[in-house]
């Protein structure tokens, strides 16, 4: 009985060192780790328009007339072509 004991606390030993040594490996991985700001960049206009009203450079008013604009372009450029439906 006794040797089980001291087989149970040698496991329980070596997993607490175990899970020491991976939150430690963990923890110096993540402060090395530095996420360029340009990943985060807009990538469109409707990107870019969304950054400024988030920043505060344009009032929702003009967000949504600029969006407007950007539709408008949309469909003239792109007109969307709906197929007609024959018996």
């Amino acid at each position: 009985m006794l040797i089980l004991s001291l087989l149970i606390l040698v496991l329980a030993a070596a997993c607490v060192l175990a899970v020491r040594g991976v939150r430690a490996d963990a923890s110096a991985e993540a402060e090395s780790l530095s996420i360029p700001e340009a990943l985060f960049a807009p990538e469109s206009l409707e990107g870019v328009l969304c950054a400024q009203l988030l920043d505060g450079e344009i009032t929702r008013r003009q967000y949504l007339r600029s969006m407007a604009g950007i539709a408008a372009r949309d469909e003239y450029r792109h007109p969307l072509v709906v197929p007609r439906y024959e018996d």
